[in-house]
């Protein structure tokens, strides 16, 4: 179970499976949402997103601390984005007051002397990922070196590497239940993100109702 409130929120990567499911309709799936983080921290495998936990093993000795979370401005950053699609930027407005639908990680991804960023776009409603990003800091500001924009899909720091969840519907397969998910890891390599590993995990189809035979006696 997700929140996205104030600057925190959680998830794991379980609980974009549910979240995902429900992306052409509002379902019950509301309820993962418990608010929104107007610059709100997301999980990641590492543990909390503070700055000193950072495992950042191919960053330098000499490399400068990374900066606090606090400093950056998600939703400016998604706004002021010409890389960012229109639709995801309309998409990207406050569920409830000023509080906006984002989830953020903070993390050394590509061996720079501060800690990347990455922001997940969700809906308010029903908390689907529409649009996932990586920003690198560069001469003080953030560029964007990433993003995906095919919901549902959402980004998540793994060790170091980037990893992004997309949900995968078959010919006949209704909104509520995908046939599977594809699990992407991509690595910084050469000044850019290059896909290493691809997994595809089939999600099981449920039985239906089939009575056992009484046996005859």
């Amino acid at each position: 179970m997700r929140g996205l409130t104030g600057e925190g929120s959680a998830r794991t990567r379980g609980s974009i499976q549910a979240v995902s499911a429900a992306l052409a309709v509002p379902t019950a799936l509301a309820l993962l949402v418990s608010g929104c983080g107007a610059g709100g921290t997301g999980a990641r495998d590492e543990g909390p997103a503070h700055a000193d936990s950072v495992a950042g093993a191919a960053a330098t000795p000499s490399a400068a601390p990374s900066k606090s979370p606090d400093n950056v401005n998600a939703v400016a950053l998604i706004k002021d984005d010409p890389k960012v699609a229109p639709e995801v930027k309309r998409e990207l407005k406050p569920c409830v007051a000023d509080e906006y639908p984002v989830d953020v990680s903070y993390g050394n991804l590509t061996a720079g002397s501060a800690d990347d960023v990455v922001v997940n776009v969700l809906t308010c409603g029903d908390a689907v990922g529409v649009g996932s990003y990586v920003y690198r800091e560069q001469d003080g500001s953030y560029e964007n070196v990433f993003k995906a924009e095919e919901p549902p899909v959402y980004a998540e720091i793994d060790r170091g590497d980037l990893v992004v969840t997309k949900q995968v519907y078959e010919k006949g397969d209704p909104v509520s239940s995908p046939s599977g998910e594809n699990v992407i890891t991509y690595r910084w390599t050469s000044g850019r993100f290059t896909e290493k590993y691809r997994t595809r995990n089939d999600y099981g189809k449920v039985v239906g109702d089939s009575a056992t035979p009484v046996p005859a006696g």
